[in-house]
């Protein structure tokens, strides 16, 4: 794939997310519904921090195309990508699209709808779809070793369950609806049952890599 359309597209999706995070910020100021913003603002979203996950990666893979010498940008870039941002953001958008099509009040309930334009719940929930896609397509990435990556992904997954249980301990509302449906065991069950989805998709991403690049990524390493 040419470089120019790497750094084209990179910088394109880097400012298409810094664009979606301010107009979230700027929503802040408005009279939100009850519990929405409460106790760590747009922080405890899953969502809003694959945001943030999703404009780091692109804003990382950017600088990395104008230092295509620098090895530990090409590392962290890839890591970045095959640990996190592909995984994370498939798995946002699959939860997300799921229960809503069960029941969205537990997770984007309707009265959401006269704050947020259905352009910017597309942005959250839809468009990092065919975003990650395409990145996979331009873009080989070389990825840790299994037993790395899943400690890795592991971590950040037991960190944010940490934060969503203390948000509740804090202030007693959870950060998803749908949560306040189980008991103790069952969030954890629940917990560990996103864990096992996102592992899943991370061996997704690395055996799509593996597909489109296979041949290229070897001949690489024997020049």
């Amino acid at each position: 794939m040419s470089g120019a359309v790497q750094k084209i597209y990179h910088l394109a999706a880097f400012s298409w997310y810094a664009f979606v995070i301010q107009s979230l910020y700027a929503k802040g100021d408005e009279d939100l519904p009850p519990g929405i913003f409460v106790y760590g603002g747009p922080w405890k979203y899953l969502t809003f921090l694959n945001l943030i996950l999703q404009m780091v990666f692109f804003g990382l893979a950017a600088l990395t195309d104008l230092q295509p010498s620098g090895k530990g940008l090409r590392v962290a870039r890839d890591l970045l990508f095959s640990i996190y941002a592909f995984p994370v953001g498939m798995f946002v958008v699959m939860l997300f699209w799921s229960i809503f099509a069960y029941d969205r009040q537990l997770v984007y309930p309707a009265s959401l709808d006269n704050f947020f334009p259905p352009w910017i719940n597309h942005a959250m929930h839809t468009f990092v779809f065919p975003i990650l896609m395409g990145e996979m397509v331009i873009q080989p990435h070389d990825y840790p070793k299994t037993k790395t990556g899943m400690t890795a992904l592991g971590f950040v997954g037991i960190a944010y369950l940490s934060w969503v249980i203390w948000v509740y301990l804090s202030v007693g509302i959870w950060v998803y609806p749908l949560l306040s449906l189980f008991s103790p065991a069952g969030v954890i069950g629940f917990f560990f049952f996103n864990m096992t989805v996102v592992t899943l998709l991370y061996l997704l991403g690395r055996t799509l890599n593996r597909c489109i690049w296979g041949k290229t990524q070897k001949a690489k390493r024997k020049a």
